[in-house]
């Protein structure tokens, strides 16, 4: 491996690691976050699905939500 590819895999090495370090660092906020969350009373499973939720486009989360509907309908639970 030449002088200039051993520095390239430095460089990517330890951007990944630093990444790591930052990933680390907002789940820990996360969890914060989410634990005065429940503090305040918030159920964090259901703050967990609104934020999934919210990702999805709403037209697919339309057509998921309708799929539901229909399963539970089908299994008498609506």
């Amino acid at each position: 491996m030449t002088a200039a590819a051993q520095g390239r895999l430095r460089t990517i090495i330890e951007r990944i690691e630093r990444l790591e370090e930052d990933k680390k660092a907002v789940m820990e906020d996360m969890k914060e976050v989410f634990a005065e969350a429940k503090g305040e009373g918030y159920d964090v499973k259901v703050l967990r699905k609104v934020i999934r939720m919210r990702k999805q486009d709403k037209a697919k989360r339309q057509e998921e939500e309708a799929i539901l509907d229909l399963y539970l309908s089908a299994l008498g639970e609506l």
